[in-house]
């Protein structure tokens, strides 16, 4: 089976605007076949109002913004608006934005929620029990999974 991923906001962002070569792990796994990205409405929606809003020295137009998306879906296999995970079977980000993308992971079945958000890793630091790792994209390019 091959691992499943979910991605934060901020890895979207570098895969679809700013073309960063810190998610070529993730990216070139991805066109291999040897992974499989995972997206839901919650989550894809928090992405369009990112991509709306423009960024410190770059905007997009709508056109721009579309495309983005249309890249995202064409990338990222969509799954149904996860139901509230069972009281205990995660635990609550400091971040309740946040909250989404765990939940997302858990709905999917994903082995990874590649992330760069401080609230998320600092789950693994306090040693949260998660079915799936949170790990940056530097982590998941260093775990094997995606060569």
């Amino acid at each position: 089976m091959k691992p499943r991923l979910v991605l934060d906001t901020n890895v979207w962002l570098d895969w679809l605007v700013f073309d960063d070569p810190g998610i070529a792990a993730i990216r070139d796994a991805h066109a291999a076949g040897r992974v499989e990205v995972y997206i839901d409405a919650v989550c894809e929606e928090e992405l369009a109002e990112v991509l709306a809003r423009g960024f410190a020295k770059r905007t997009l137009d709508a056109k721009a913004q579309g495309a983005c998306i249309a890249q995202c879906r064409r990338i990222a296999k969509r799954i149904d608006a996860p139901a509230r995970a069972p009281h205990g079977m995660l635990p609550a980000c400091r971040d309740a934005d946040d909250q989404k993308f765990l939940e997302a992971a858990l709905a999917t079945g994903a082995q990874f929620l590649v992330t760069k958000d401080r609230e998320l890793l600092a789950l693994t630091r306090r040693r949260a029990r998660l079915p799936f790792r949170i790990v940056t994209p530097a982590e998941f390019a260093n775990s094997g999974s995606g060569s």
